[in-house]
């Protein structure tokens, strides 16, 4: 099973992703949007390449029926996704990772920085895609794809400009 994991698209009104990654997408069995997606249009041509699980960012005032965290079953693995905007902690992933303290979870998926992120605290792997759209004080703008094979599973960045 492949996913894409995105976040931080802030795509408005005129705007849309690029090439690469609506090409990128379109090869994957799940999508995962870690928050500040802006846009229900988005959502719905994301739902036209694949399932979508999304949660709510803290850009995303008109998207109130997204949950602000969940827990998704992927194969074996329980995946937390959260924006990491809200909580306490001292930085996103902090936050993102106390977000998820009273449950059991494999893989944290998160964004709001805007930086790509990969490391594993307490041994639970925390992941933020980056953005794809945004890349403010980033080289590249990213994307995330999660390889999941029964219990094993591969997760990498994908930068482009």
């Amino acid at each position: 099973m492949r996913i894409g994991i995105i976040s931080d698209t802030h795509i408005r009104q005129g705007r849309t992703l690029a090439s690469y990654v609506w090409k990128t997408l379109s090869e994957v069995d799940t999508i995962i949007h870690a928050g500040d997606i802006v846009s229900r249009t988005l959502l719905d041509d994301l739902e036209t390449i694949a399932p979508v699980i999304a949660v709510r960012g803290n850009c995303d005032w008109s998207l109130t029926d997204l949950p602000d965290k969940l827990i998704a079953d992927v194969g074996s693995i329980k995946i937390g996704i959260t924006h990491g905007a809200m909580g306490f902690g001292k930085d996103t992933p902090d936050r993102a990772y106390n977000c998820f303290l009273n449950d059991e979870v494999d893989m944290i998926i998160f964004g709001h920085s805007h930086i790509p992120f990969k490391k594993y605290f307490e041994g639970i792997l925390m992941f933020n895609p980056g953005s794809a759209s945004e890349r403010r004080s980033q080289a590249q703008c990213s994307i995330g794809i999660l390889t999941v094979d029964k219990r094993n599973f591969n997760i990498q960045h994908l930068y482009f400009d």
